[in-house]
């Protein structure tokens, strides 16, 4: 399905949310592709806001369609997200993108071509190269895209980010990013095919990934995130998440070379225990170019630094910040605590209104307050960029891998380059273009 020019250019969506905005009655008109866990989720949430309808879905599992029909009427279900575009597409306002990893970037460049404004979810893309190519896609069709990182809106990730603009523990020395998560796999891929259940559609779950033969819960609907070519294992799943307050707190740009010292244990699959070091140029929260790191599984934080944390605190996702004069922890979910010899030291929390990582994405679009939209695409791109950098440099370790930003590629490693780009299988084309 390639969109005709005709229907790339004929969505009025311009008019009919500038009469959405100012009308008590008129609603965007919201279609979700993926709607079944996750997809779930932010169906509900953006449902929820009053001034959006839903009108449509798709989803390759027909099952998840029937769930979705018996709880919003009224929806217009479909397997193939392409025709849903074909379909309705000058109906749509906003879609959001709720699907495994592989799947973000030809989804949501095709809604952004067809003028539709996007949700999508973490992380933004699976490749650096989508990454780019999205945020150039938005900015050429003026479209708000926001990425599904609920908790950068949160008040634990924004009060976070207050703490250390104001350097409450002087300039950050060093970071250690972690996950007790661990979304890999060690074994290899299996040599068998398994029936594909009544109502998948296999070849569109697939979509630009690679030919496989479908194994019984192998990819589908969890395991995914574990294989190379689908997911981007641990680091892509919760990075986006975890990275968010320091990223942003520290006003982080694209790293300047990064390293693992955990290789992937096999070509189809991610590792259970990553380990992976970046080097970021300085800037003026850091004292000079900044080293973070970032582990997940049974990897730690160094014990100098765990050491400082109280008994029977939780801190199974977050950062460690070492500054010049303390610790900062930022815990995922939770709130931010200041550490010093096994002390919880009372912070002054910043005051904070609150609001909805979905409801700042739709408040904007309506011409609201964009200093709300807290993951969108020009912090989303880059950021997502940094993290799978250290994809690739897992498959490519031990070596340092050193990133040329502006050119788009590695200084030192032609292979590492191979992985920049993807090639989307025969068939699949961004619609709109």
């Amino acid at each position: 399905f390639i969109a005709t020019a005709s229907l790339a250019a004929g969505v009025p969506f311009i008019s009919r949310l500038s009469w959405a905005a100012g009308s008590p009655l008129q609603k965007l008109q919201y279609a979700a592709i993926g709607v079944g866990g996750r997809g779930a989720a932010d169906i509900n949430s953006m449902s929820g806001h009053k001034k959006v309808q839903m009108v449509a879905a798709a989803d390759v599992d027909s099952g998840e369609c029937k769930k979705l029909t018996t709880k919003i009427a009224d929806v217009k279900t479909f397997s193939d997200w392409r025709e849903m575009f074909e379909t309705m597409g000058k109906k749509i306002d906003l879609v959001s993108v709720s699907t495994p990893d592989h799947m973000h970037g030809i989804m949501a460049m095709s809604a952004m071509n067809l003028g539709k404004h996007v949700y999508v979810q973490k992380p933004l893309a699976q490749t650096i190269g989508e990454c780019r190519a999205m945020q150039e896609t938005a900015r050429r069709n003026k479209v708000i895209v926001q990425m599904g990182t609920q908790g950068a809106s949160s008040f634990n990730d924004r009060n976070g980010v207050d703490l250390i603009r104001r350097k409450l523990i002087g300039k950050v020395t060093e970071a250690w990013v972690f996950s007790g998560k661990s979304w890999g796999d060690k074994n290899p891929l299996p040599v068998r095919e398994d029936p594909v259940p009544d109502g998948l559609d296999w070849d569109g779950w697939l979509g630009v990934g690679e030919k496989r033969p479908y194994v019984e819960k192998y990819y589908h609907p969890k395991n995914w995130r574990k294989r190379q070519g689908f997911g981007t294992g641990t680091l892509g799943d919760m990075g986006c998440h975890i990275f968010n307050a320091m990223y942003r707190g520290l006003g982080l740009a694209i790293p300047k070379r990064v390293r693992s010292q955990t290789a992937v244990p096999n070509e189809h699959n991610w590792t259970t225990n990553e380990r992976v070091e970046y080097e970021f140029p300085g800037t003026p929260f850091t004292d000079g170019d900044l080293k973070v790191f970032w582990s997940s599984g049974d990897q730690r934080a160094p014990e100098e630094l765990t050491a400082l944390i109280p008994e029977g605190v939780k801190y199974r996702f977050g950062c460690l910040l070492k500054g010049e004069n303390g610790v900062l922890l930022l815990r995922h979910g939770n709130s931010p605590m200041l550490l010093s010899e096994k002390k919880f030291i009372g912070i002054q929390p910043a005051k904070l209104d609150a609001f909805g990582h979905h409801d700042a994405f739709i408040d904007a679009i309506l011409g609201g307050d964009r200093s709300r939209l807290l993951s969108p695409i020009d912090f989303a791109a880059p950021m997502t960029e940094s993290i799978l950098l250290g994809n690739v440099a897992m498959q490519n370790s031990p070596d340092w891998l050193e990133w040329n930003a502006a050119n788009l590629s590695f200084t030192n490693n032609d292979k590492a380059n191979a992985s920049v780009q993807r090639t989307y299988r025969s068939g699949w084309e961004i619609m709109g273009v």
